[in-house]
C-alpha cells in the first residue's frame, strides 16, 4: 500500500488512516448541480416565542423558533425532517422552522435581502447562484471558532475533537485564510470517476492508472462505439480540476492556484492540466454538452449505465441518485481516482464536502450554534448516514458497508486527498473563478473555444481576483 497523503489548501494537514480511508463536496452534489431543480419546499411553522413552564412545574423553558434552510441534494430531504425532529426532542421548548428546497437560494434570498435571515444554512459553495460565497465576500456570516470549543449535545467530545482532523485546515472552512472557521464541514465524500465495473469484466480490460492508458482504452471502446468520458454538468470539474491541479504540481502548485499567484495559471504545471481536458475533450460522448444542465444531466449520468461512456466524474451520492435508473445487464458499480498527471506518481481524488453556515443577521444565534453542534452527534450522524451522507467524524468509517466501503477506501488504495477551495475575494463585478475555470468546459468541448483561450481567460480571472483577495 503506497503511504496516504492530504493536500489542503492552507495547510498540507494529515488525516487519521484508521478513520477516514485518506480523506472522503459545489453545485453538487455537487450536492452542486447533483439534482435537479424544482420548487418544492418543506417547511413546519412554528408558534410565536412564549414562556411555558415544564411538567414539573419548578422550572420554565423558553419557547422558540429556530430557522433553518438546507439545500435538498442527491440525499434527499427525510433526512433533514428527521434529524430536525430528533433535535426537538432532545431540545426541549425549541421548535425548527424548516425549509428545504433543491434551489434553496431561491427561497431564502428575496427575504435575506429584505432583512428575514435564516438561523442557519447548509448550503455548499461553488453552486451556480453563489449565495455563500457572496455572503462570505460581504464578511455576513458568524464565526464558529467556539462552536468548535463546545460539547456536542449529550455527548463528553468537543465538535473540534469529534471532527475527523484535516478538515478545519482548509479554504474550505476558513475561507479567509486566517485560521477562523465559517464553514462548518457536512457530509464529506470522495469524487473521482465512476464505472461499470463489469463492462470491465466483460470486455477483459484493465482499468487505466495513467492518462497514456486512459488514452488507448478510450480509442478501444471507440471500436465498439463507446466514447471514454461524460460528465453531469462543468459544475463538477472543480473536483476534477483540483485533483489533477494537484497531481500535477504538488501541494504548494495547488495552493498557489487556489489564491492566485501571479501568472500560476500560466505555468507548466497548470498548462498540462488544460491540455489534458482539452485531449479529454476529443474522447467525450457527443450528446453531453446539451444535456450538461440542471434539467438534463441524469442524462449523461445514464450514459454509463448504458454503457455508451466508460467514464463520469461525481461523487458518492451518485449510486443513490440513479438507484432506480435502468441499467445494462451485469452493471456495477466501480470508483477510481483521477489518474496521475505525471509519470510514476498517484492518482488524486478530491475530497469535497458540504457545508453549514450561521448568517451574521441570523436572530437566534446561541441555538443557531447548538445546532451546528448537534450535526456532529452520534445520533444526527446515524441518520444521515441511512441516507448515505457520511459525516466528517472520527468513526464514522467503521460501520461503513458495500459500495459505500468502497468509495471511502480510494485513500487506502493509494491516491492522494485534496481538499480545499479558491480563496474569498471582495467582489468583483462580472468576475466569477468558477464560472471561468469549469463552465468554460462545455465550450472547449463544443469546439467554440481553444484550450488556449480558455487558459488566457482563466489567467485574466485569476489577476482581478488577486487583486481582491481579502
Amino acid at each position: 500500500m503506497k503511504k496516504k497523503k492530504v493536500l489542503s489548501s492552507l495547510l498540507a494537514a494529515a488525516m487519521a488512516a484508521s478513520l477516514l480511508a485518506g480523506c472522503s463536496s459545489s453545485d453538487k452534489a455537487p450536492a452542486t448541480d447533483s439534482t435537479p431543480a424544482d420548487n418544492t419546499a418543506a417547511s413546519n411553522t412554528a408558534a410565536p416565542a412564549e414562556q411555558t413552564p415544564q411538567d414539573s412545574g419548578d422550572t420554565a423553558v423558553t419557547e422558540q423558533t429556530l430557522k433553518v434552510a438546507a439545500f435538498e441534494g442527491g440525499y434527499g430531504a427525510d433526512m433533514w425532517s428527521e434529524v430536525v425532529s430528533a433535535f426537538e426532542t432532545s431540545h426541549p421548548g425549541v421548535t425548527v422552522e424548516l425549509t428545504i428546497d433543491k434551489k434553496i437560494e431561491d427561497i431564502i434570498s428575496p427575504a435575506m435581502k429584505a432583512g428575514d435571515y435564516p438561523d442557519v444554512v447548509h448550503l455548499a459553495t461553488g453552486r451556480e447562484a453563489a449565495l455563500t460565497e457572496t455572503l462570505t465576500k460581504e464578511n455576513a456570516l458568524l464565526p464558529l471558532s467556539d462552536v468548535l470549543d463546545m460539547n456536542v449535545p449529550g455527548e463528553d467530545i468537543t465538535v473540534r475533537d469529534k471532527i475527523i482532523p484535516g478538515f478545519l485546515d482548509t479554504l474550505a472552512t476558513n475561507p479567509y485564510g486566517d485560521g477562523v472557521t465559517y464553514y462548518a464541514p457536512m457530509f464529506y465524500s470522495p469524487c473521482g470517476l465512476f464505472y461499470n465495473a463489469g463492462l470491465f469484466k466483460e470486455k477483459g480490460w484493465d482499468v487505466p492508472t495513467t492518462w497514456e492508458e486512459m488514452w488507448a482504452l478510450g480509442d478501444t471502446a471507440a471500436a465498439d462505439g463507446i466514447a471514454l468520458f461524460t460528465y453531469p454538468t462543468t459544475g463538477y470539474f472543480d473536483a476534477f480540476t483540483y485533483a489533477t491541479l494537484a497531481s500535477s504540481g504538488g501541494a504548494d502548485f495547488f495552493n498557489s492556484c487556489m489564491t492566485y499567484e501571479d501568472g500560476i495559471w500560466e505555468s507548466d504545471y497548470a498548462t498540462k492540466v488544460f491540455e489534458l481536458v482539452g485531449q479529454l475533450a476529443k474522447y467525450t460522448e457527443g450528446t453531453t454538452v446539451a444535456n450538461a444542465n440542471n434539467d438534463n444531466f441524469t442524462k449523461n449520468q445514464q450514459l454509463i449505465l448504458d454503457n455508451k461512456a466508460i467514464f463520469c466524474p461525481n461523487g458518492t451520492w451518485l449510486p443513490g441518485e440513479m438507484a432506480d435508473a435502468p441499467r445494462a445487464d451485469g452493471f456495477e458499480w466501480g470508483f477510481m481516482a483521477i489518474p496521475a498527471v505525471n509519470e510514476g506518481g498517484s492518482g488524486c481524488s478530491f475530497c469535497w464536502f458540504e457545508q453549514m453556515w450561521i448568517p451574521a443577521a441570523a436572530q437566534n444565534q446561541d441555538m443557531a450554534k447548538e445546532f451546528v453542534a448537534y450535526m456532529y452527534s452520534d445520533e444526527a450522524a446515524q441518520i444521515f448516514a441511512k441516507a448515505t451522507a457520511i459525516q466528517p467524524i472520527t468513526g464514522v468509517s467503521d460501520s461503513l458497508e458495500g459500495d459505500n466501503k468502497m468509495f471511502y477506501s480510494i485513500y487506502d488504495n493509494g491516491a492522494t486527498a485534496v481538499m480545499g477551495g479558491f480563496a474569498s475575494t471582495a467582489p468583483v463585478e462580472g468576475v466569477n473563478m468558477l464560472d471561468t475555470l469549469c463552465g468554460t468546459v462545455n465550450s472547449v468541448v463544443s469546439g467554440d473555444k481553444t484550450v488556449a483561450e480558455w487558459q488566457a481567460a482563466v489567467e485574466e480571472v485569476s489577476d482581478k481576483l488577486r487583486a481582491a483577495m481579502e
